[in-house]
C-alpha cells in the first residue's frame, strides 16, 4: 500500500492504477479505525478493483470548542489496518495540502442539511461538503462508501453529488454495532467504563421507539419516552431525537416511505450519534 501525502504524487498514483484497469472506491475516513470502517473498506473491495482510503481530520467540520486538538490521531496503526484489508492507496494529506493558502471556496447543501446536525453543529456540513468534493476530485472514484451512522451525513453527500452531476456512485453501509448495541465510533475511546454502561441505553430507546412506531404507536409520544429514558440515563445535553423521511430529512408524515429515527445526545464530554431505520413495509403490517 501506497501512503500518499502530496497531490501530485496521489494523481500519479490514481494515474497508474487507472492503468490497470478495473474501477477505483473511495472510503473517506478522519483515521482511528475501528471495526465499522474495516467493514467499509471490505464492501469497497467487493465493488471495485481498487480502494483508495484517505485520513483526514477536517478542521472545517468542526466548530468552537468541539474536539478538533483532542481527536484521537493513531496513522501507523490505522495504516497497518487499511493494508491489512487490501487498500492500494492511502491518502493522508496535511492541512496545508488539503486548504492551501488563501483557500475561500466552500460548498453549502441547503434543505438536507437543515436541522438535527445541521442546528446543533452550525457550519458542520459546509466543511463537510467542501472536503468530500476536494476528495472527490483529488482521488477521481468511481464508486465512494460511507457509513450510515453519520445519516444526515450521507443524504447530504448523496444530495451534493447529485446536484453537482458528479461521477461518483455513492454507498452508504448499514451502522456497525459492539456487542452491547453501541454504535461503532472513534469518538467512543472518550467514554468512560460507567460512561460506556450509561451510553447502552441510546440504541435501546431508538430501537423501542421505532418499534412502538412500527407497530402504530403514537410518534410523539413514543420519541418522548425515549427523550426522558435518556435522560434519566444521564444524558445531557439530548441535542435531539426525530422521526424524519430517510430520503428527504423532512418530518415524517408520509407512512408509505421509508423512515428514520435519528438521535444525537452528550454522555460525559462524550457526543454520540444514533439511528434506526423504519420501513413503511412493517408500519402497514
Amino acid at each position: 500500500m501506497q501512503i500518499i501525502r502530496e497531490i501530485n504524487a496521489l494523481r500519479r498514483a490514481i494515474a497508474a492504477v487507472r492503468g490497470e484497469g478495473g474501477s477505483v472506491a473511495l472510503v473517506p475516513t478522519m483515521g482511528a479505525l475501528h471495526a465499522g470502517h474495516l467493514k467499509l473498506v471490505r464492501e469497497a473491495r467487493r465493488l471495485a478493483r481498487h480502494v483508495v482510503a484517505s485520513i483526514f481530520v477536517n478542521p472545517m467540520q468542526f466548530g468552537p470548542g468541539e474536539d478538533l486538538s483532542s481527536y484521537p490521531r493513531r496513522e501507523a496503526e490505522d495504516a497497518q489496518m487499511l493494508e491489512a484489508e487490501g487498500c492500494a492507496i492511502l491518502w493522508a494529506p496535511s492541512v496545508d495540502v488539503m486548504y492551501r493558502q488563501g483557500h475561500a471556496t466552500k460548498i453549502g447543501v441547503s434543505g438536507v442539511s437543515a436541522g438535527l446536525d445541521g442546528d446543533a453543529r452550525p457550519g458542520h456540513f459546509e466543511g463537510v461538503a467542501t472536503v468530500v468534493v476536494k476528495l472527490f476530485n483529488q482521488v477521481q472514484p468511481d464508486i465512494a462508501v460511507f457509513g450510515e451512522k453519520d445519516f444526515q451525513q450521507l443524504v447530504v453527500i448523496r444530495r451534493m453529488t447529485a446536484d453537482l452531476d458528479l461521477p461518483v456512485q455513492i454507498v452508504g453501509v448499514p451502522t456497525q454495532r459492539d456487542a452491547d448495541g453501541l454504535a461503532l465510533s472513534s469518538r467512543n475511546a472518550y467514554l468512560t467504563a460507567e460512561e460506556r454502561r450509561c451510553a447502552r441505553t441510546l440504541p435501546r430507546v431508538l430501537l423501542e421507539a421505532a418499534q412502538a412506531i412500527r407497530e402504530g404507536g403514537d410518534i410523539a409520544e413514543a420519541l418522548a419516552r425515549a427523550r426522558q429514558a435518556l435522560a434519566a440515563a444521564g444524558f445531557e445535553p439530548i441535542d435531539y431525537i426525530e422521526l424524519r423521511d430517510a430520503e428527504t430529512l423532512e418530518p415524517w408524515t408520509n407512512i408509505n416511505r421509508p423512515a428514520r429515527i435519528l438521535a444525537a445526545a452528550k454522555i460525559g464530554r462524550t457526543r454520540l450519534i444514533d439511528n434506526i431505520p423504519i420501513l413503511p413495509a412493517i408500519r402497514g403490517s
